[in-house]
């Protein structure tokens, strides 16, 4: 028997799961977006097997559905569906970046043999929509699971064995505990990129060196202030309660700095840059997480006219992806004159081999 699967929202994520899941023996996906625009350009790129507009048909009979809505619309794309004549035995989950409020919500509409597991894929890009979904998006990325603790085990079964065509890593937590988690690891770095980046920005406005001479390792650790307003408006409140406890620790944290400061206390300085060196050494470089990573290559280049043409040329004459490439002009923190950023980890590695090949010396 063919089995269903509807993905609500096809973008990044969504259109990176259909294509974990399309062609794949006995599965069938459907992509539903309200903009026949967009589910005509789901079916142009062959991302999903069929497309529709109407909420009621995409779910008909589905025995998975992927809802993928921004975390402001999950609650009222739960409610939508609890008005639906949805298929006894069928899982719904999400891809949230918080999960406490979802499970909350999924819990109080009373499903009858509907099984609602909460899921958040940690893995992401610089670009999004469905022009940018992949099949590698997820590959050895951590999958996380929300089940309530009365989960249906047989439910959660079936799903955690779809998920495994996406080459995830799946992990199982309660709801608050991966907001806890997640609010630490990403949620509270992006409040901090930004509140720092809006602190040097006051700061240009008397003096523009500033802006002139921010680059190296300010870009480097302030990448994440560029991300969507909309989208983390939505994500910090709705993870206000934990975020509010973790500001008042880095709060906490900032006045510990201050104290060590006004004391010139060089151990103490120097004690916490130890612990934390040690610390982030024990983190894995390449993993994928919440917050994206660029792969990046540092290279000194003469100053010789057409000399980037011929790098850029060379790999693409060898098929290698460049994302990104930046001249650098504050060497500060940064070991090269020009910056080549690269998606994929294997993109990187090709890219240094050939560049080393042609004489280049390549820093990483």
């Amino acid at each position: 028997m063919r089995t269903k699967i509807t993905i609500l929202g096809v973008g990044l994520i969504g259109g990176s799961l259909a294509l974990c899941f399309k062609n794949k023996p006995g599965l069938h996906v459907v992509g539903y977006s309200p903009n026949p625009a967009s589910t005509e350009k789901y079916i142009k790129r062959g991302v999903v097997d069929e497309a529709t507009t109407s909420l009621k048909e995409a779910v008909h009979e589905a025995d998975y559905i992927f809802v993928c809505s921004p975390v402001g619309m999950l609650e009222s794309m739960l409610g939508q569906l609890r008005e639906l004549d949805l298929k006894p035995g069928c899982i719904v989950t999400d891809v949230g970046s918080t999960k406490d409020s979802v499970a909350r919500c999924a819990r109080s509409l009373g499903w009858h043999d509907i099984h609602f597991i909460g899921g958040h894929p940690m893995a992401g890009s610089e670009r999004s929509g469905v022009e940018a979904a992949s099949t590698l998006l997820f590959e050895n990325a951590f999958y996380v699971l929300t089940p309530d603790q009365d989960v249906d085990e047989d439910a959660y079964s079936r799903l955690v064995s779809l998920l495994r065509y996406t080459k995830a890593h799946i992990i199982r937590m309660n709801p608050d505990e991966h907001d806890e988690v997640v609010g630490a690891i990403s949620h509270l770095p992006h409040l901090v990129a930004v509140a720092l980046v809006n602190q040097v920005r006051r700061y240009n406005e008397s003096n523009e060196l500033h802006e002139l001479l921010a680059a190296g390792g300010f870009r480097d650790i302030t990448r994440i202030a560029s991300s969507d307003p909309v989208i983390w408006r939505d994500i910090l409140l709705n993870n206000r309660d934990i975020l509010l406890h973790l500001l008042q620790d880095w709060k906490a944290g900032t006045e510990r700095f201050i104290d060590l400061l006004q004391r010139r206390d060089g151990e103490g300085i120097m004690q916490q840059f130890a612990e934390a060196g040690e610390f982030r050494s024990r983190m894995p470089e390449r993993r994928k997480g919440v917050i994206h990573a660029l792969y990046d290559l540092y290279m000194d280049v003469p100053d010789h006219p057409g000399i980037i043409g011929k790098i850029a040329s060379e790999l693409g004459n060898h098929l290698i992806n460049l994302s990104n490439l930046q001249i650098i002009e504050s060497r500060e923190d940064v070991p090269g004159v020009l910056r080549l950023s690269f998606r994929h980890q294997s993109d990187a590695d090709r890219a240094n081999e050939l560049l080393t090949s042609k004489g280049f010396t390549i820093y990483v």
